[in-house]
This record gives C-alpha cells, sequence and structure tokens, in this order.
C-alpha cells in the first residue's frame, strides 16, 4: 500500500507567491513557492521548473504545471482544471477539484489523497522517457478514470465512472468501488483487485505477470476477493492468473492464459464458467506463478521523492508576501 511515511511527511515550507494584478479576470496568477488561504480570482500558473505549495487556497479558475513544475496542495479548493505537462507533478490532500486532472504525456505524476476529483488522465507515454503514474487514496473520482502510462494504484477510492487502463506499468486496485466498467489491458507487470466492487462488466485482456481477483496469489498481500456486478473477462495472460473469493454476478471467462487460469472453489459465479482445460502439469502452473513480479508495496516511494524535491525548492524560494 501506499508509503504514508514517504509522502505524507509535514511541511515546514517558505516562498514567493507572485499573483498578477487584479486589473483584468483574464490574468493569471503566478506560483512560485508558497501560499496560504487566499483566493486566487483567476487561473493559477506554476512556471517550469517551479514549485507551488498551497493551503487552504481556493482558485476559480483553471491551474496549470508547466514542464518540469511541482504544485503541492492541502485543504485547497480548485473549481476548474488541473492539466500537468512533461515531467511535472501534482500532489493534493483534503482537496476539492471540480474540473478533470490531466497529466501529459511523460508527465511526472499525480497523488490524491483525501480529495475529490473530476475526471482523471494519464496520457501514453509515446516517445517520452519518463513513467508516469497515479496514486490515489481515500478519494472521490466524480467522473471517468482513462491511464495509459505507468503505474496506477487505487486505494480505497470510489470512481463513479468507468476504470480504463491501456499500457500501464501495472494496475492495482484494493478496497475501491467502481461504478462503471473495468478494464485492464496490455499491462507490463499485471494487475491486482482485492476487496473492490465493480458494477459494470470487467475485461482483462493481453496483461502480462499475471492477474490476481482476490486472496492467494503471488503479485500483492490482500485479504480478500471482491464483487463483480457483471460478466468478468480475464484472457491472454502471459503469467499466473489466480481468481479466488470473489462474487461474479454474470459469466466469468478465463480462457487463453499461460499457465491456465487458477479458478478456486470459493468463488461464487451466478451465470457459469467458461475456461480452458486444466493444465496437464501443474508443477508448471506453480513455477509460473513463483515467478511472478514482487509486492508492489514500495513502488510509490517516486511520489515521495518529488513531494521531498518541491519542498527543498519551495523553501529556497524565500518568504511569502500574500
Amino acid at each position: 500500500m501506499l508509503n504514508r511515511t514517504a509522502i505524507l511527511a509535514t511541511l515546514s515550507l517558505a516562498g514567493l507567491f507572485v499573483a498578477a494584478p487584479a486589473a483584468s479576470a483574464a490574468l493569471v496568477t503566478h506560483c512560485v513557492g508558497t501560499g496560504g488561504a487566499v483566493t486566487v480570482p483567476n487561473d493559477l500558473y506554476v512556471p517550469a521548473g517551479e514549485s507551488c505549495e498551497l493551503t487552504g487556497t481556493i482558485v476559480t479558475g483553471n491551474v496549470s504545471v508547466a514542464a518540469g513544475g511541482n504544485l503541492v496542495v492541502t485543504g485547497g479548493t480548485f473549481s476548474g482544471d488541473v492539466r500537468i505537462a512533461g515531467n511535472g507533478y501534482f500532489d493534493a490532500s483534503n482537496t476539492d477539484i471540480t474540473g478533470p486532472v490531466v497529466l501529459a504525456a511523460g508527465g511526472y505524476g499525480v497523488f490524491l489523497s483525501d480529495a475529490t476529483s473530476g475526471a482523471l488522465t494519464v496520457r501514453p507515454k509515446g516517445t517520452t522517457t519518463i513513467d508516469s503514474f497515479l496514486y490515489t487514496e481515500d478519494s472521490t473520482i466524480t467522473g471517468t478514470v482513462n491511464v495509459q502510462a505507468g503505474e496506477v494504484q487505487v486505494d480505497r477510492t470510489s470512481i463513479e465512472g468507468n476504470l480504463s487502463s491501456t499500457g500501464t506499468y501495472y494496475t492495482d486496485v484494493h478496497d475501491s468501488f467502481v461504478d462503471g466498467t473495468l478494464s485492464v489491458l496490455n499491462s507490463a507487470t499485471g494487475s491486482v483487485v482485492c476487496g473492490s466492487s465493480v458494477h459494470g462488466k470487467a475485461t482483462f485482456a493481453g496483461n502480462v505477470g499475471g492477474i490476481q481477483l482476490g486472496p492467494n496469489g503471488a503479485l500483492d498481500s490482500c485479504a480478500s476477493g471482491g464483487f463483480w456486478g457483471r460478466d468478468l473477462s480475464v484472457t491472454s495472460t502471459t503469467g499466473a492468473v489466480t481468481i479466488d473469493d470473489n462474487i461474479v454476478d454474470g459469466v466469468l471467462t478465463a480462457t487463453g492464459n499461460s499457465p491456465a487460469a487458477q479458478i478456486a472453489p470459493n468463488n461464487r459465479v451466478r451465470r457459469g464458467i467458461v475456461t480452458d482445460p486444466a493444465p496437464a502439469n501443474a508443477r508448471a502452473a506453480t513455477a509460473a506463478r513463483a515467478a511472478a513480479p514482487a509486492s508492489r508495496e514500495e513502488n510509490t516511494a517516486k511520489a515521495g521523492a518529488r513531494r521531498t524535491e518541491a519542498v527543498q525548492e519551495a523553501r529556497v524560494a524565500g518568504p511569502a508576501d500574500l
């Protein structure tokens, strides 16, 4: 799970918050350093390579983080969109974001904790060299989540739309709720879903490294299975597939996986199971599970590293003049 010690360190900062004159609503407020409980009556902009840390700040316009910039906000209210450019980082705790959050190709990452946001989008990596990430915990997403790069970790989060993952490094969902469909396609190291509820159709296809739905799998620790409100399909997976302690209110399809999926007898499937013939050599399946990727528990450390970098840069900026 998320490394709270690393990424929720106490901030004690000084900085510079530079506001554009209030003569025109079209002007943009630039933020370098720290800002407090004030209202920004227009758009907010974090310049390229700079860091901004906000506490209790209200932004009535849109928010932009330029290339290489960092924005860390606690207890804020953003009425518009949040857009993060390449190598940019956005970190929001106890914050309400009305509009969508979009991480551009090659963006460093987005971390939400106890936050509410509109739709979340992570663009494909493309030709960039940076592997993005999206981490959420104890949050609510009022739109869809569409991720096409990097690491995806969704913990104790409610998603009111669909969750779509294509070409990520991994996509893991723990103790969360998805009101729409769930799709995980072509993940490089697979996917884990534990203790979660998905009301729409769920599709896992073309993934490498295995799929773990419920406990007793090789990818991650997990206390319980989940509820699947429609059909559940796990196909064309390279690596162990384990399906344990789940309720499927539809058809469970597990075909074309290598090795064949391991479906525990404690699953409750309402409308039947479609599988390949059982593997001839049980030892081969066991060996494949042992070779699967290790736990994801330490993978969120890079969020903490970027937060620390942003804090240090904000301190160098000097005292705020609000």
